[in-house]
């Protein structure tokens, strides 16, 4: 047998066609968006709906979120690791210089000290630079890298930027020996900045400190007094710092006072020195007549007598 149709109850065929409904609203829709456009009706409404909406469209976000959250926190924890293999590498390559820096910015320090002493002098200075100190363990010399070709000769002053190191006693062709006042046959005539006494710096050789001698118990010299050279000898200019005096002993008993100094200059440190020449000095000291000289000189007084 056949099956019999069942037919829908009338009840669901009522109504408007699904096309009708459609356009109406279809027209509805546009209606409510033109008074929207124009009218703002809508504004609150939308307001609301994003107010209710917002904590179900966090949660769909949230998930997405969270990842790209882990992937780019493991992605700069590796930036961060490479970065800081290449800051070490490059701290471990930098470390020297970084370590030299003092060493340079005292370095250029005494440099434009020494280049302020060269034009007070008019020039008459010449910068030089250590080579190497004398074999003699008993003697306080040093070499330096000019000699006659650089325009030093024996006698000139060398000092550095704190005073008086030596002075200049065999010249080379290409460098120049150098005595230092700490050299027990090394003198220099100082005198006192403050009271103006005057008096010679002699050396003691290695491992002593320089002291004046023949100066009286009496004489006006304290500790803590500067020493300058006088500028007596002709050597020397005047008025540059060659020690401190750091001791006295005075003893009526003796003829003299024991006065012991400490060095100015860094004497044997020092690596950049200044050679002033003889156009700094004084000018040179008249040759004493000769025996024969005064002798003629006496006879000729006694005839015209």
């Amino acid at each position: 047998m056949r099956p019999i149709p069942v037919e829908s109850p009338a009840f669901f065929h009522r109504g408007p066609s699904p096309l009708a409904r459609l356009a109406f609203f279809g027209m509805l829709s546009i209606a409510l968006l033109f008074l929207d456009t124009r009218y703002r009706y809508l504004e609150g409404i939308r307001q609301i709906a994003a107010i209710i909406l917002y904590p179900a469209q966090r949660a769909i976000e949230m998930p997405g979120e969270a990842v790209a959250f882990v992937g780019r926190y493991f992605a700069d924890k590796a930036r961060l690791a490479e970065e800081n293999v290449e800051l070490r590498q490059a701290l471990t390559a930098q470390g020297p210089v970084a370590q030299a820096y003092p060493q340079v910015r005292d370095e250029n320090e005494r440099l434009k000290t020494l280049l302020d002493l060269q034009g007070r002098y008019g020039g008459a200075g010449t910068a030089v630079e250590v080579l190497y100190t004398g074999r003699d363990p008993f003697t306080q010399k040093l070499f330096v890298n000019k000699g006659v070709q650089g325009g030093l000769a024996p006698g000139e002053a060398v000092l550095d930027e704190r005073g008086v190191v030596g002075q200049v006693t065999r010249v080379f062709p290409y460098m120049a020996e150098v005595t230092l006042v700490t050299d027990k046959d090394q003198a220099v005539p100082v005198k006192v900045e403050r009271s103006g006494v005057r008096s010679v710096l002699f050396g003691n050789g290695t491992g002593r400190a320089p002291d004046l001698r023949f100066t009286a118990p009496s004489a006006d010299v304290r500790i803590g007094d500067r020493l300058l050279t006088s500028g007596i000898d002709g050597t020397y200019p005047p008025n540059l710092p060659v020690a401190e005096v750091v001791d006295i002993e005075r003893d009526t008993g003796q003829m003299f006072a024991r006065i012991a100094t400490r060095p100015l200059s860094g004497v044997d440190r020092s690596q950049y020195l200044l050679v002033l020449g003889q156009a700094a000095a004084s000018p040179a000291r008249p040759e004493e007549p000769a025996e024969s000289d005064v002798v003629k000189r006496g006879r000729g007084r006694g005839r015209r007598g």
